[in-house]
């Protein structure tokens, strides 16, 4: 007990202490107090929790790192990967990333099956080796291709003919194509340009912060609380740069705007009410 009132009495002094300072330099203070109220519970003081003043917002600041790391747009991303034009183009008019997905197969007709070289060699594969009955054979040998174009270019059109009225016929036979499709699918490495980029985000956004628009830190002490002294009157935000506040099954972050003037120092009570959820914030 005897620490608390000393811990109290301590913030108290140097509350003062800021307060005339401020008043005799014209600077301002800022005293913070920082709890989280968990599910069912009381509020609970943020113990030794560094807070940041910026004078920019949080989130503007990650808008800003963002910029600076352009990713490709989606259809930037479908016009270099290495694809035939027709899968391209197919991709882009049905806004398809993932070919794998289970109903990809519903939106491929037997159009796309003869039009589309992926589409057609994922539908031969599907039904060959006896897993469909009636399925057209090929009458022709690739060697024949050299040795004899003529008979080739013939017994080519033909099976191509025959395989379109199948396909055409029976069009239930299209179902499980997506499962052939896992070589051309580009949805991994989509991801990965996302994910790469989220990280680099989650790297440079505090050291921007920090570098660029800080004006100044405080640490909470065991009651939650903090004095930030020396600041220039103005408009603030006080961050936790993303990291999470924690207490019993709440996990918080703050950006908080806040207005400071000469004289009086500046009050804000940082609590559940204007922190945002970190469970929420994130993004998979």
């Amino acid at each position: 007990m005897r620490q608390i009132f000393r811990s109290f009495g301590v913030f108290c002094a140097v509350c003062l202490l800021g307060g005339m300072v401020a008043a005799q330099t014209g600077r301002a203070s800022l005293e913070l107090t920082a709890r989280i109220t968990p599910t069912g519970g009381r509020p609970e003081p943020v113990r030794e929790f560094t807070l940041y003043v910026l004078t920019r917002s949080y989130p503007d600041i990650i808008k800003e790192v963002e910029a600076g790391d352009v990713i490709p747009t989606r259809d930037e991303f479908l016009s270099k990967m290495k694809a035939s034009p027709e899968l391209r183009d197919w991709m882009k008019a049905h806004d398809v990333m993932d070919l794998t997905s289970p109903d990809v197969d519903t939106l491929i007709t037997p159009e796309n099956v003869m039009g589309v070289p992926e589409f057609f060699a994922a539908y031969i594969r599907s039904n060959s080796g006896g897993v469909t009955n009636g399925l057209p054979m090929p009458k022709f040998r690739e060697t024949e291709k050299e040795t004899n174009p003529a008979k080739y270019e013939k017994l080519h059109k033909e099976y191509l003919v025959e395989l379109k009225k199948f396909v055409q016929t029976h069009p239930a036979t299209i179902s499980g194509i997506e499962l052939e499709l896992g070589g051309v699918n580009p949805k991994n490495e989509w991801d990965k340009i996302h994910a790469d980029h989220r990280s680099k985000v989650a790297q440079l956004a505090p050291d921007t912060a920090q570098t660029k628009y800080l004006a100044a830190k405080g640490e909470t002490d065991l009651q939650g609380h903090a004095v930030v002294a020396g600041l220039a009157p103005g408009n603030y935000w006080v961050s936790s740069l993303g990291l999470d506040a924690s207490s019993g099954d709440r996990r918080l972050r703050w950006d908080v705007p806040v207005t400071v003037q000469a004289g009086q120092p500046t009050r804000l009570d940082l609590t559940n009410l204007n922190a945002s959820d970190a469970h929420k914030s994130m993004t998979p």
